[in-house]
């Protein structure tokens, strides 16, 4: 099982994550922001997590890491 972590301060929230994601596990959280005022993406289920690491390949700002 693949495990996704996201650098908050790094990501901007722009959404590439979420359409690189074939299981569409990946979203843009809108409770909280980050020091930047960035909505930013989060998991929102690790266990359907495939490992594929679209998302951090999609992702401009290097903030997300996939961990197998």
């Amino acid at each position: 099982m693949a495990k996704i972590t996201v650098n908050f301060e790094k990501c901007k929230g722009c959404g590439l994550c979420t359409t690189a994601c074939p299981k569409k596990i990946v979203e843009i959280q809108k409770e909280k922001r980050n020091r930047k005022g960035y909505f930013t993406s989060v998991c929102i289920d690790d266990s359907k997590c495939i490992g594929c690491a679209m998302c951090a390949t999609m992702c401009p700002d290097c903030a997300i890491i996939v961990e197998k």
